[in-house]
């Protein structure tokens, strides 16, 4: 099949060739993205006197009428066709005539394929912010709904102090949200460099206004260098860089209600909606979409690392090589997106054991911390006091008894300076709401915190 391309060459390629340098299969989502950068093109063409107002009025209803018919189904993508570029200006051409044949003039593929990818990232960034902002609006109403629900909080997956579950549901409310920060950053990047008009690479002869062009497309500058504009798919890095880290944020999540749902932990409970059973074993429930979730985190790192070593070695300015950068990205986006899904649903139809977790408190000696601070309050300094609770621990484990429980004349063998509000103080609700640090567990702490993301929620509305 002759290509749009032939010249230096007939226009005739192998079909192994054709196979191996075709990305149609990739690109054609890009479809709707190359038809409006087509127009913008048009019309700057138009405005600077390149070609007549009659012919890019032409060249624009020829676009429009092509967008119609591929979204309706009326018009199906050639699947033989070298890449969505080249088949829409085809189909272009074939409609219209030899006004067709006019759009490309000062445009390159390779400023057209940077445009098309960019303008793909900055929609689908706003598909992901807005999950984002739906995961957190989620949590916030679960850690509302359990202000008062005690666990232990944990380092190194050892008991370590009571917290509230309210407190531990937005501590993956702040990742979430330092996650739409970043691709925040990352979208103003993108819209500050618009690299339509850098052509093949050297820029062109023809008068015209990049920044005019730019402005139709939304974007707020141009790329200033027209080899790097070609070439840079460092936002496209930027962007599976933060997705990666969105899916780190999720995979912790994951690994949590994994073995929250276990027996042993039985902290939650998860509808029969989001778990599967075995083949082999009745009695299984298993929780797959945290588990899946928490695996495709790899697939989604693999796909940064696939795209940084494509982009490693390569010389200025467009390359092939580049033609690689479209799969990885839209598998992780849409990857992505799936997981968040996933997310919102499940963790708002998940049931809380607020006993098991009750009970899972009472164990491991988590307020311990509580008794060192009675006494610095007392007026021991706070390693003295230390070593009292340490030893106090010691002497409860010996004998099978919580700290709550130990008899205050026992107590007092260990400090003269602990009194009969000990028990009081040490009673795992009283640990929980005295933490009221900014950023603390206590209920007072937590209900800031959700107002914090609520008030950030609302500012984007």
């Amino acid at each position: 099949m002759d290509k749009l391309w032939a010249g230096r060459t007939a226009g005739t390629t192998a079909n192994l060739v054709d196979e191996i340098n075709s990305s149609i299969a990739v690109d054609r989502r890009l479809y709707k993205r190359d038809i409006a950068g087509s127009i913008a093109h048009a019309k700057m063409l138009a405005n600077q006197e390149i070609i007549s107002h009659e012919e890019a009025d032409a060249i624009v209803r020829g676009l429009k009428g092509i967008e119609a018919d591929i979204t309706s189904g009326a018009l199906q993508i050639d699947p033989t066709a070298e890449d969505i570029h080249m088949f829409v200006e085809t189909v272009l051409t074939q409609r219209i005539g030899d006004t067709g044949k006019m759009l490309h003039t000062a445009r390159s593929r390779n400023d057209q394929v940077a445009l098309d990818t960019k303008m793909y990232c900055i929609e689908e960034i706003d598909s992901i912010d807005y999950l984002l902002s739906e995961l957190m609006k989620v949590l916030a109403d679960k850690a509302e709904k359990n202000m008062e629900v005690i666990m232990p909080g944990y380092t190194h997956m050892q008991h370590a102090q009571p917290v509230s579950f309210a407190q531990h549901l937005m501590a993956y409310a702040m990742m979430f949200e330092r996650d739409k920060s970043r691709l925040e950053d990352c979208k103003k990047r993108m819209l500050e460099r618009s690299p339509i008009g850098a052509c093949a690479l050297a820029g062109t002869t023809f008068n015209i206004d990049r920044e005019y062009e730019a402005s139709l497309l939304g974007f707020t500058g141009i790329a200033m260098n027209s080899m790097d504009a070609v070439s840079d798919r460092d936002h496209f890095v930027e962007l599976m860089s933060a997705l990666s880290i969105i899916m780190m944020h999720t995979s912790r999540l994951s690994e949590e209600i994994i073995m929250w749902a276990t027996s042993e932990f039985n902290f939650i409970q998860l509808p029969d909606e989001y778990t599967t059973g075995s083949s082999i074993m009745p009695q299984k429930k298993n929780p797959d979409v945290a588990e899946l979730c928490r695996g495709k985190t790899g697939r989604v790192y693999g796909n940064l690392m696939s795209l940084l070593t494509v982009l490693k070695g390569l010389p200025l300015a467009y390359n092939k090589d580049i033609q690689e950068d479209k799969e990885p990205l839209f598998d992780s986006v849409e990857t992505v997106k799936l997981c968040i899904e996933a997310f919102i649903e499940m963790v708002d139809v998940m049931k809380v054991n607020e006993e098991s977790m009750y009970e899972s408190a009472t164990k491991g000696y988590v307020n311990a911390t509580d008794l060192a601070d009675y006494l610095v309050v007392k007026g021991l300094p706070f390693r003295d006091a230390y070593n009292i609770s340490g030893k106090v621990v010691s002497y409860c484990l010996g004998r099978g008894c919580k700290l709550e429980e130990l008899p205050l004349e026992e107590y007092k063998q260990f400090s003269p300076l602990i009194e009969a509000d000990v028990h009081k103080r040490l009673s795992l609700k009283t640990c929980v709401e005295r933490r009221n640090s900014a950023g603390g567990t206590s209920p007072a702490s937590v209900r800031k915190q959700i107002a914090y993301i609520r008030c950030l929620l609302q500012q984007e509305q």
